[in-house]
């Protein structure tokens, strides 16, 4: 079919010819273009000399796939993971509000006073400033037309629209790349006036902490001390944490790269760990391994962690307009090219640092 497009294509630019030679030496119009049009029969078209005399090439056959496939990334896996609670429409700051009691129980007595008065309340407070961050983007959706369809031209050239499909695949991807990127700062983001610095993620917030229990002098680890590392985590963790129900929801977050190490171990155990073929179970003396593909290597955390408002691990979250919480639109009007906007508000903080253990080399 392509054949004959480009040979009929072809012979009427030849035709033309003939014609326009008529038109110049006063030859017969009909003859000459009879001639031109015999000449291209047996000889080469005279293709390639007029814009729509093009011979249409393409790299692939039959339909193409209509969906982008992407590369795997990682998510925001605290969030997803049920390890955070997320409180929602944060506008400017929210307090958690902290209880501590001293011990108050002592022998009866018929006329207590004040001065039999024993323990006291300390209350005060965790603060999450949600910080604004913008994610923004721009494409030419031209670059697609010859191999997506959804990008074909429809209709006038000059008020074409963005097909509806473009815009919900293209705002699935960006979210996904929205979420990757916010997974790591959840973790390790810092917050600073130089771009790139949003907030304090969660492993931020429980190093600078002051009552964070640290392990003291901490090595790389490896396959040959892993698990007395992980010993030493376990025997900081506060005693109210390792009776139930607390312990269930007691975590030891770790990097992907030491979770393996730990499941190599396991598997080079005589009668005691998987085979080769299998996993080994994610946990550490009852307590749950959570492996984190942005937690960074030689560093693990012990802490009590939910999505629930009991959790140690908190965020804040607000979107900057709930009316323009994601645009889409021409980047100008007299351009080609579009822009993803999307605003939003984090921040991420500890709630009790001295229930939180830490072991980083």
């Amino acid at each position: 079919m392509k054949k004959i497009l480009v040979l009929m294509v072809a012979l009427f630019f030849n035709a033309f010819v003939g014609v326009l030679f008529a038109s110049v030496t006063g030859v017969d119009p009909v003859t000459s273009a009879s001639v031109a049009v015999g000449v291209g029969m047996v000889g080469k078209p005279l293709v390639g000399a007029l814009p729509f005399a093009v011979n249409i090439s393409t790299n692939y056959s039959g339909e193409v796939l209509e969906k982008l496939l992407v590369r795997a990334t990682t998510t925001n896996e605290l969030v997803e993971g049920g390890h955070i609670h997320i409180q929602p429409d944060v506008k400017e700051k929210f307090s958690i509000p902290r209880l501590k009691t001293g011990k108050v129980l002592q022998k009866r007595k018929e006329m207590p006073t004040q001065s039999d008065s024993k323990g006291n309340f300390e209350i005060d407070e965790k603060v999450l400033k949600p910080q604004d961050i913008m994610a923004f983007t721009t494409f030419n959706p031209r670059a697609f037309e010859h191999i997506w369809r959804p990008f074909q031209p429809k209709g006038n050239l000059v008020f074409r629209e963005l097909d509806p499909e473009v815009q919900n695949k293209f705002l699935s991807e960006l979210a996904k790349v929205v979420s990757f990127e916010l997974g790591n700062e959840f973790i390790n983001g810092k917050k600073g006036d130089d771009e790139g610095q949003y907030f304090d993620g969660i492993l931020t917030r429980v190093k600078n902490d002051a009552e964070t229990k640290k392990v003291l002098n901490p090595v790389a680890l490896t396959e040959a001390n892993i698990i007395d590392k992980l010993k030493e985590v376990v025997k900081l963790i506060p005693k109210p944490l390792k009776g139930q129900p607390y312990k269930k929801n007691v975590k030891l977050f770790m990097s992907v790269e030491d979770a393996e190490i730990y499941d190599f171990v396991l598997t080079e155990k005589p009668h005691k760990g998987a085979d080769y073929t299998g996993m080994n179970p994610e946990r550490f003396k009852g307590y749950k391994i959570v492996p984190l593909a942005d937690w960074p290597k030689d560093t693990i955390v012990a802490a009590y962690a939910t999505s629930g408002t009991d959790s140690n691990f908190w965020g804040a979250v607000d979107y900057a307009n709930d009316t323009d919480v994601v645009q889409i639109d021409k980047l100008t009007n007299a351009g080609e090219l579009y822009f993803f906007k999307m605003l939003m508000k984090i921040d991420t903080n500890i709630v009790f640092g001295e229930d939180i253990v830490l072991y980083s080399a």
